[in-house]
């Protein structure tokens, strides 16, 4: 796995080298600070009609983590369903559409280390993403009482939910030479494994099929990433969660290795 940094580098350079990844940094800031002073502002809104009306009881149960922190983190969670798509649409189609592809499969390195190198520097920008997003709860630090593990809880959630999207990301980008198929198939497959859990929630209130019908929904619901993010972001680590993730991505960069080694047996 020597030439995976190698990999890496060069895949963050040719990504800056482009407006694509400026582009989603400064609409990810901006979409980033319109929600976060959106959700201050609901909250401070919310607390002086509380004072008007002398409700004490309720203003001691009031959390800016409920109120304000986890609502920002679960809704740039949903943002970063679209933009992820847009870094990782490149990583495997633009190699195709340059002819570059065959150069590097014929080249010393292995597959596994070309997956894992495009898969760490999509990575590394979704990490630079999580990092840029935690300016705002920081905010919050400096002027109040937030929780501490609460947030970070909320905060590694959505870098692994990044991590997924990056993984799934770079599967959709090895299947086609496409760059917009590619985005659309990685933004349709991040759409169903998010909406997933929603439908067997709705599948289990009807009472549909009964008993088959509750363990469908139950796997279902373990398959949504929606799920496993909002369980975090409620400040609950469990190894199921982060398990969750980790096999997420390692299973689309397994299939994104086979997709990638089939252009040998063409």
């Amino acid at each position: 796995m020597r030439h995976v940094g190698a990999i890496a580098g060069r895949e963050l350079k040719s990504l800056f080298a482009s407006p694509v990844a400026y582009a989603v940094l400064v609409l990810f800031a901006v979409l980033a600070g319109f929600f976060f002073l959106t959700g201050v502002l609901q909250f401070q809104d919310y607390v002086a009609r509380l004072q008007a009306f002398q409700a004490g009881e309720q203003l001691t149960e009031l959390n800016v983590n409920d109120h304000v922190i986890a609502p920002f983190i679960h809704v740039m969670g949903v943002v970063l369903l679209f933009l992820v798509p847009g870094i990782t649409m490149g990583l495997f189609a633009s190699e195709k559409t340059n002819g570059t592809q065959e150069l590097l499969l014929t080249s010393p390195i292995t597959i596994w280390e070309l997956v894992a190198g495009k898969f760490l520097a999509a990575a590394a920008f979704v990490t630079l993403l999580v990092a840029l997003l935690g300016i705002y709860p920081a905010i919050l630090f400096a002027y109040g009482d937030p929780e501490l593990e609460k947030t970070l809880a909320g905060m590694g959630g959505l870098w692994l939910l990044g991590l997924a999207y990056a993984a799934v990301g770079a599967f959709a980008s090895s299947v086609t030479r496409n760059q917009l198929v590619a985005f659309f198939l990685a933004f349709v497959i991040l759409l169903v494994l998010w909406m997933i859990g929603f439908v067997a929630d709705l599948g289990a209130a009807s009472g549909m099929g009964g008993g088959l019908g509750e363990w469908v929904s139950g796997a279902m619901r373990w398959l949504s990433t929606a799920e496993h993010f909002e369980s975090m972001l409620m400040g609950l680590i469990d190894t199921k969660h982060v398990a969750y993730f980790a096999a997420l991505v390692a299973g689309f960069l397994i299939v994104t290795k086979a997709a990638v080694e089939s252009v040998r047996w063409r």
